[in-house]
This record gives structure tokens, C-alpha cells and sequence, in this order.
């Protein structure tokens, strides 16, 4: 990354204010809930093999608020199963809302929650020194692939841990979204691999594909209202700009020709649409849930 940039992920406060925007301005969570309620419960009614106690393990799992949905539905298609649920999240911030979650939250009896406070290759470290033979029922990796260093081999160790009719849920933004285009112009300007990878579901499949691993692949649709990044000096433009590129105060930073280029591929049809006056971005996800 040239030398002006630093990421947004160096800036924690920054990098919040612009995520908790993100999600205001799109689709993001909806798309992610229709799945869980819609798609999800029959890939989980194929888990766990008859087995009195589940193993699911989440890595990245942020506030929480997906997981228990997941864990909800896991308990719709398993009543009397018993969870131990291992949950991995680097964030003490992210960490301590989630535990506030569980707390509020009613009916969680049959869950156990084990805490790890590291990233997805510390605790992948500690996995193997700790729990070298234990096998998971359900891992899920929820837009969390872009901070790792290598992300097939952090997929290639997670699906090692699968029983035999286990599961591995990876979600990422889709190959075919605004990110994918954008992120495939402009990746040796904007993607900082020493903290984060512009990676999509697109380069997630190359690599299952390649190595002959099975899953199954799901489009999820959703768009992101991105119409005051094309106002120079608004602030709730600046902070999607931010989190669209990851780099910290990017509309202040960019080279003019670099800024120039990325907002006129914001705007272009490859990458977002105008409805009603507004810039409606692209940003469809992708799932895969990859077999043992």
C-alpha cells in the first residue's frame, strides 16, 4: 500500500463508526437473516450424526447476534441436543456484547459457551495443543476471512476439524459483487495484505475447486445506499468511502487520479445502480457450505 494509506482496521473507533454505517445504509444483516431462517435449518438438519452433545465453534463472531440466531435454529432442528459452542473473536470490545447478549437472552440452557479471546491462527495454535483429536459438528467463518494472512490454509485447518457429516459455513462478500470489481481494479492500491485480504467467495471456490473439495454455493442479494460518497465533504460519505476502500480517511489521502477512478467505478453499472436519484451499491454475498 503506498505510504499516505493506513487501513481503517488500525483505527478501531474509526473502523466501527463506518461498520455500524455500513450496516444502517445496506441489506446486509436482512440477507444474512433470510438465509438463516430460510436455507440454514436443513443444512443443520443433516449435522451431528445422532450425537447428544453438538460441537459448533465460531470464529469471528463479532456481537454475537448472528450466532444465536444460528444456534436458534440449530435448537428448532435438534431440541434435545446440548451445545458446546466455542466462540473465537479477537475483539474484548466485541467479546464483552457478546457476553451481554447471552445473558439477555432467554432459553440458552442447553448451550455452553467457551470464550477465546485471539485471532483465527492463535487460536488455531491453541487448538492443536489443547484439543488435537476433536472434531466440530458446525463451524461458521462469517465475513471474517479478510484478516487472515493466508485464507485458504485458514479454510484448508478449520474444515480439517470436521466429523464426517460436519459442516464448514464461510460467508464473504460474492465474487460477482460491487467489492469483487472494485477490489479487482484497484487491489494493489487499496488491499494492505499485511492486515486484511480482498477476498471474495470467488477466490474462495478457485481454491475448493482446484484441491476437489465439495460444497455448495449461495447468492445472497444486497445493496448498500452509497449516494453521499459522491458529495465531497460529507461526513457519512467519507466514512463509506473509508469503509468501501479500508484505508483511513481515504477521500483526504487518495491521489486525485486514485480517488477519481474508484469513485467513477462506484458509480458505474459493473458496480452499482441509480434508483430514484440514489447510488444503490452492489454488495451481494456470497455463501459457501464446504463438506469435510
Amino acid at each position: 500500500m503506498a505510504a499516505p494509506f493506513r487501513s481503517l482496521v488500525e483505527d478501531y473507533p474509526r473502523y466501527l463508526k463506518s461498520f455500524e454505517l455500513f450496516l444502517e445504509r445496506s441489506s446486509e444483516h436482512q440477507c444474512m437473516q433470510d438465509f438463516i431462517h430460510n436455507t440454514l435449518p436443513d443444512i443443520l438438519a443433516s449435522i451431528g450424526g445422532g450425537r447428544s452433545v453438538f460441537n459448533v465453534m465460531g470464529v469471528g463472531s463479532g456481537a454475537g447476534e448472528i450466532d444465536l440466531e444460528m444456534l436458534a435454529q440449530l435448537h428448532l432442528k435438534h431440541p434435545h441436543v446440548k451445545v458446546d459452542n466455542e466462540v473465537v473473536e479477537p475483539s474484548n470490545d466485541m467479546l464483552h456484547k457478546y457476553k451481554v447478549r447471552v445473558s439477555t437472552t432467554p432459553d440458552l440452557d442447553h448451550i455452553n459457551f467457551e470464550w477465546n479471546k485471539m485471532t483465527a491462527s492463535e487460536f488455531e495454535k491453541h487448538w492443536q495443543q489443547k484439543n488435537p483429536g476433536e472434531k466440530m459438528d458446525f463451524i461458521h467463518m462469517i465475513q471474517m476471512l479478510y484478516y487472515v494472512t493466508d485464507p485458504e490454509a485458514t479454510v484448508s485447518f478449520f474444515r480439517s476439524l470436521l466429523h464426517k457429516d460436519g459442516k464448514l459455513l464461510i460467508i464473504l462478500v460474492s465474487g460477482e459483487s460491487g467489492w469483487g470489481k472494485l477490489w479487482t481494479t484497484f487491489k494493489k492500491q487499496l488491499c494492505n495484505t499485511e492486515i486484511s485480504q480482498c477476498v471474495t467467495t470467488g477466490d474462495i471456490k478457485t481454491f475448493l475447486d482446484t484441491e476437489g473439495i465439495p460444497y455448495r454455493n449461495y447468492e445472497l442479494l444486497s445493496q448498500m445506499d452509497i449516494t453521499e460518497c459522491f458529495t465531497e465533504g460529507d461526513q457519512v460519505g467519507e466514512l463509506l468511502l473509508d469503509f468501501l476502500t479500508e484505508v483511513i480517511k481515504f477521500s483526504k489521502n487518495a491521489p486525485e487520479d486514485l480517488k477519481k477512478g474508484v469513485l467513477d467505478l462506484l458509480r458505474h453499472p459493473d458496480c452499482s445502480k441509480e434508483v430514484n436519484g440514489r447510488i444503490i451499491f452492489n454488495n451481494n454475498l456470497g455463501v459457501l457450505v464446504v463438506e469435510p
